[in-house]
């Protein structure tokens, strides 16, 4: 296994780019730049990663895979706004994997810290580090961090590649670049003429770039209004390539399956009724499992239903049961982090009323809308993969590990992909699709999942416990002393990556948890890591997602103890502790017309969440209907500090929530002999449309930094769905799913 310094020590680029009759300009430079990946051909420059102007326009390098989060239009949007062209003058490419694409927001989130108490120097500290992703090749999308990343490197590059433009007419003039200014494309000159930017190309090619200011925000033409997404057309036409939808000469199509209990291995199998089936071209032996080679992918599924397997036991407890109890062990342990710990927990104040809550939330399966998939084809000694993903560079490393080759003989083209919320951050898939390439030398072979098999092989958000102690005092909260209990999706990944251990605090683990922008005098929270080998990963929102259930719900009693209106409660608390958590909060209230009273039948929930360096408030209403409960209104508000484009935040809130009430719905992941018992949506269930709640989302812009987008819509949805409930009916949900104990809509 490659270690980090491995992984630090290789240079993850690949062979040439179809770049024809360009230049690519751009400038975000640090002291050792990284090598360029793009490769021209003889007389065509490259002379950034980022962006190409050819013949035909501006084509753009976009080291962030597009997952519906809108990050080609957003990320486009940035180099056109400074490079003076148009949103639809700009074509947009996934880059290749590269070290010169690391994301340099991926170490700034983790330093120590609640994330919100973060000021000017302690943020540009964050981004000194940041550079250091570089040197461990972080070539990924996640944790909310693409516009963070990309909002003054891109503009950089836009600024960069503008004025080296303009010098290179000046030159050609023999005027002062000053005199020169842009607009659509093209360099405008004192007369009026406009030199178009693909006639000055070839000779910017032969200049050293030209530094250039950021323009001022007045000055901005597309930053911060709404875009028409790059791409629209191509999803609604159905062009779009994803992964599944890979098509290439020769191509074989096959399917797997490994064993369900994971980490088990497999004892044989029993392959003769699947290779007499017309059509089966191959059965593989995958090691902990089986494939089939077939004429077309259903068949290949089919197949694998006829082969009899015998299956090794997991490493894990069998049961479901027993699961949580192991997890709950944990708290009789040493904590891994106690990142909170004001005043004196210990203590219960005088007069105070002391109330208790535990917890449990299930283990939950990302359940993309595309299953996994991957197309590979080794050969001459070259391995190239089809895929989306988010973590292209730790493709490319493991599937060279598989494969036998060095990282520079492995070419990662990442499609769109049809759901990512932090599975594709693995690359298991690509790595069954290069060990089946292996067998079949000199033809493209894609590997897709079935929809039980994407279920039930899956790094899963972890089940987790919570224990809470708290105080109120003259209506308000004077203790809260909570603990958390679960497995690391942090300890997991760095062992499947680079085989490591985790070291030091788990701040992934214990996010929103003790960093809830409260003002409490007594305030600890502990994390306690359990030792259980069922694969975890990172999953939309990852600590936060679990933990704001926890800290909200107990909240939310700690506000009835104290006989307070639960969100003015909050909003006591939040003041004191930080602007902007109240601001969201008073626009919830102001959005929802919160009184704290509402009609029979009826019920409100609030809940409060910061995660990724954004704020969210959400107020969920319900209503009991026909002897069932549907939830009828959400109201949000975040602060984002800058939105680059307002209607995909208002997007990605949207569906951050609704990806959140889904889970506190309906989402579980159970475990009966080793085994995931659920396989596919009738029995891991969503919101669908007619039970969404109709929605009202609001961007406020007051923090100083970018604060992410794509995950904080999430953590709040359950507990204020809880909450809606408890107002509702009178009973208070500890555990998740709510269809449990409670009669939704379906």
């Amino acid at each position: 296994m490659a270690s980090i310094a491995k992984i630090a020590r290789r240079t993850f680029l690949i062979g040439s780019a179809a770049i024809v009759g360009g230049v690519a300009f751009g400038a975000y430079y640090v002291s050792r730049p990284a090598p360029n990946p793009l490769k021209p051909a003889e007389g065509e420059a490259a002379l950034n990663p980022f962006v190409l102007i050819d013949r035909n326009g501006v084509t753009l390098f976009a080291p962030r895979a597009e997952m519906g989060q809108g990050v080609k239009t957003s990320w486009a949007a940035l180099i056109a706004e400074e490079l003076d062209v148009e949103l639809d003058q700009v074509r947009v490419l996934h880059g290749p994997a590269a070290q010169a694409y690391y994301n340099s927001a991926f170490i700034a989130d983790a330093l120590p810290g609640k994330g919100y108490d973060n000021g000017n120097f302690k943020h540009a500290v964050g981004e000194a580090l940041g550079h250091f992703g570089k040197v461990l090749n972080l070539h990924g999308t996640g944790g909310s961090t693409s516009m963070k990343d990309g909002f003054k490197r891109m503009r950089q590059a836009g600024a960069t590649a503008r004025e080296t433009l303009k010098q290179t007419a000046a030159e050609r003039l023999g005027i002062s670049r000053g005199q020169l200014s842009t607009v659509k494309g093209a360099v405008v000159t004192p007369d009026g003429t406009q030199i178009p930017y693909s006639e000055l190309a070839m000779d910017a090619a032969k200049l050293d770039p030209v530094d250039a200011d950021l323009r001022p925000s007045s000055e901005w033409r597309l930053i911060g209004k709404s875009q028409p997404r790059i791409d629209m057309a191509e999803k609604a036409t159905g062009s779009a390539e994803f992964g599944i939808d890979v098509r290439l000469p020769g191509m074989k199509f096959a399917s797997v399956r490994m064993n369900p209990r994971q980490g088990g291995g497999m004892k044989g199998f029993d392959a003769t009724a699947a290779e007499g089936m017309p059509g089966v071209e191959k059965v593989v032996d995958m090691g902990a499992g089986v494939a089939v080679v077939a004429r077309n992918t259903w068949l290949a599924m089919q197949a694998l239903d006829a082969i009899e397997v015998h299956w090794e036991d997991a490493p894990y407890p069998p049961e479901t049961d027993q699961v949580f109890a192991r997890i709950a062990e944990a708290f009789d342990d040493a904590p891994n982090s106690v990142l909170r710990d004001d005043g004196d927990a210990d203590m219960l104040p005088d007069g105070a009323t002391e109330l208790t809550a535990d917890y449990q939330v299930p283990y939950l399966a990302h359940a993309t809308m595309e299953p996994m998939n991957a197309t590979a084809l080794l050969q001459d000694g070259k391995l190239t993969l089809w895929c989306g993903n988010q973590m292209p560079t730790f493709v490319q490393m493991k599937c060279a590990e598989e494969a036998g080759l060095e990282s520079d003989q492995v070419e990662v083209n990442t499609t769109y992909l049809g759901g990512g919320f932090g599975r594709r951050a693995e690359f298991d898939y690509a790595v069954l699709a290069t060990r089946l390439a292996r067998q079949m030398p000199g033809a493209p072979v894609q590997l897709a999942w079935s929809r039980e098999e994407d279920m039930r092989h899956d790094m899963y958000r972890p089940g987790a416990l919570a224990r809470m102690r708290g105080a109120v005092k003259d209506g308000q909260a004077v203790l809260v002393d909570g603990k958390v209990a679960a497995a690391s999706p942090v300890a997991q990944a760095m062992k499947r990556l680079a085989d490591l251990p985790q070291a030091g605090p788990d701040k992934v683990h214990v996010e929103g948890f003790f960093n809830a922008p409260y003002a409490i005098p007594n305030f600890r929270m502990a994390g306690h890591l359990a030792d259980i080998q069922i694969p975890v990963g990172f999953w939309r929102s990852v600590g936060n997602s679990f933990n704001a259930f926890f800290v909200e719900s107990f909240i939310d009693e700690m506000a009835h103890a104290a006989g307070a209106d639960p969100l003015e409660f909050r909003l006591e608390l939040a003041r004191r502790e930080w602007a902007p958590a109240a601001a969201v909060l008073d626009a919830v209230k102001e959005m929802s017309g919160w009184t704290g009273q509402t009609p029979a039948g009826t019920g409100r929930g609030v809940a409060l969440c910061y995660s990724f360096g954004t704020p969210v408030a959400e107020v969920i209403e319900v209503v009991e209907d026909d002897g069932s409960i549907h939830i009828t209104n959400a109201w949000i508000a975040c602060d984002v500090g800058q939105a680059i484009d307002p209607e995909i935040v208002k997007a990605q809130m949207f569906g951050g929530m609704a990806y959140g009430l889904s889970a506190a719905c309906f989402g579980e992941i159970t475990f009966a002999d080793g085994a995931a018992e659920q396989g596919n949506f009738p029995d891991y269930d969503a919101i669908r449309m007619h039970t969404m709640p109709r929605t009202e989302v609001q961007v406020l812009e007051t923090q100083t930094q970018l604060g992410g987008v794509g995950e904080p819509g999430t953590p709040p949805a359950a507990p204020a769905l809880a909450n809606a409930l408890f107002d509702l009916t009178g009973k208070r949900a500890r555990q998740l799913p709510l269809m449990h104990e409670f009669d939704l809509r379906v």
